[in-house]
């Protein structure tokens, strides 16, 4: 009689062996897992940018508000960039603030180590390598800012940090400290650096254009941070206008290869930022 029932407790043993095997399995999978959280990401290319940078598999994952408090909690992954509108969202589901994220006021970039999150901006490190790529001057010119999100806060701080003059921040809602896009064309013309941080002029409203630069006779430099189209409205005026005009990919490779080194802890040559940069560009153009 006990060796009749010993067969089926050993059948049951083994399949729970099996399946603890199989849990543990995809559980490491899950902590395995790299990726890009945000609301809308059918515009992104981090996912092309991150497989070129290291061999790991890189999601766009979308999430509403409601995935996103669940996705948060279950820390089911071991390194995630973080885009609109989670850059602030996710600060108290963290443990530590690296110094860069504490400085800005937002996070892109968290590593999970043992179920300990800590939060970076790589958004700072990714600005600077443009600005520094084509020696746009910032110390002591007058810049305007279009844009009071979340994608405006590494900008801002970068700004701050290289000693502009003044920092002008134009935006559609009105708040201490920001004056109207009419107000900056009429009193704030003498700009000679403006940065694009809205989405306006991003796919696939590539008509649009935040603001005319026809308005604005001092100027050296235009950045947009939209990176689809490469030329967006904006600039393509001031490319028209003999203004030098940079668009937002250099910014999201720079950014995507500083957060590709917190998820390994490791090093990356800079000259990868530029290989990947000329070979997006030529796919890009193709299209």
């Amino acid at each position: 009689m006990l060796s009749i029932l010993y067969k089926p407790i050993q059948d049951v043993l083994e399949w729970l062996k099996y399946n603890a095997k199989g849990f543990k399995k995809r559980k490491d999978e899950h902590m395995k897992r790299y990726g890009l959280i945000g609301e809308r990401l059918g515009h992104s290319y981090s996912k092309v940018i991150h497989e070129q940078l290291a061999s790991y598999t890189y999601d766009l994952i979308p999430l509403n508000k409601e995935e996103f408090h669940d996705f948060m909690s279950r820390k089911e992954f071991s390194g995630i960039n973080v885009t609109i509108p989670y850059k602030c969202d996710v600060l108290p589901y963290l443990d530590h603030l690296d110094k860069s994220a504490a400085h800005v006021g937002a996070v892109n970039t968290i590593v999970n180590k043992d179920g300990t999150l800590t939060g970076y901006n790589t958004d700072y490190s990714g600005f600077l390598y443009t600005l520094e790529a084509h020696n746009i001057k910032i110390k002591e010119e007058k810049v305007l800012v279009l844009g009071y999100g979340g994608a405006s806060k590494a900008i801002l701080a970068v700004l701050k940090d290289l000693g502009a003059s003044e920092i002008i921040i134009a935006n559609r809602t009105l708040k201490d400290g920001v004056v109207s896009y009419e107000e900056a064309i009429n009193s704030h013309n003498d700009v000679t650096v403006i940065i694009n941080t809205t989405p306006v002029g991003m796919y696939p409203n590539t008509d649009a254009s935040p603001i005319d630069l026809s308005h604005f006779g001092n100027l050296s430099a235009v950045v947009d941070i939209i990176y689809n189209p490469l030329k967006t409205k904006l600039l393509l005026q001031a490319e028209a206008q003999g203004i030098i005009a940079v668009n937002g990919l250099e910014m999201l490779i720079a950014q995507a290869k500083d957060a590709c080194q917190y998820f390994l802890d490791t090093s990356l040559p800079e000259s990868k930022i530029t290989e990947i940069l000329a070979q997006l560009e030529a796919e890009l153009k193709t299209k």
